[in-house]
């Protein structure tokens, strides 16, 4: 059994991963920051149809607490797989913020940096040492990357940098047959985004208007695309960028 590690799994994309990841037979490893019921509820759902997970609390914007989180880890897949290894690492969790380049404080920006880049590389800096050989590393990053939409340029930016980091981790991990690819979503009805949407239906139909297939995106749509690139048939695939929009502003 392949062993996956989610991070901000209590919901959204990440609970659609976890869920998608257990119906193909793996283990799951979920993170939360705040949603604990949440992350209990994925994994109650996962356990209802045969599946094992485990929920773990972790914050990615505070690297000081990965060596901790990295125990956590070891200790679980111990006593629940009986195994000192994992399998794929999902850099999932995080949060979106809009606002115009003249008005960003700091203390947005530097929010961002450590939760989109910054957490990312080091949570996978952490976690190498329980990572089997022939490992997938899947970095979560957006559509944003590609079209610019005003108001998302620190998140973008990040974003951006995390697809660079992708094919760098596939460069220097190689050599133990760890391979890494970036999913790229486009807009997604989320827990998070929906009550936007909701408000600005507006804004809903633009974006299913930009969209090839004429809608903007559900959970399941990343979710299943991201369980299936973990799986051996998609063994071949590394150091990509894949955009999973539907076709959006193409």
């Amino acid at each position: 059994m392949s062993i996956v590690i989610i991070t901000g799994a209590s919901r959204g994309l990440g609970a659609s991963t976890a869920i998608q990841a257990a119906k193909r037979g793996m283990g799951v490893i979920l993170t939360y920051k705040n949603h604990r019921a949440g992350a209990e509820e994925v994994v109650r759902q996962i356990e209802s149809e045969g599946g094992k997970a485990v929920a773990l609390a972790l914050d990615v914007g505070k690297v000081a607490s990965f060596p901790g989180f990295r125990a956590s880890v070891a200790a679980t897949l111990a006593t629940t797989w009986s195994r000192d290894r994992f399998d794929a690492l999902v850099n999932n969790a995080g949060y979106g913020a809009f606002n115009a380049i003249e008005s960003v404080t700091e203390a947005e920006f530097d929010g961002l940096l450590n939760v989109h880049l910054k957490g990312p590389f080091f949570l996978t800096q952490a976690l190498l040492p329980l990572m089997a050989d022939g490992s997938h590393i899947v970095n979560l990053t957006s559509a944003t990357t590609r079209v610019a939409t005003p108001g998302a340029a620190p998140y973008a930016a990040f974003k951006g940098g995390l697809e660079v980091l992708t094919r760098y981790m596939a460069k220097e991990f190689g050599s133990r047959g760890i391979r890494a690819n970036a999913i790229s979503p486009g807009a997604i009805r989320t827990d998070m985004t929906s009550g936007t949407f909701d408000q600005m239906s507006e804004f809903v139909t633009m974006l299913a208007g930009q969209t090839a297939l004429g809608r903007i995106g559900e959970p399941d749509d990343v979710g299943r695309v991201i369980a299936s690139l973990l799986s051996a048939d998609s063994g071949w695939i590394n150091a990509q960028t894949i955009e999973v929009a539907g076709g959006y502003n193409i």
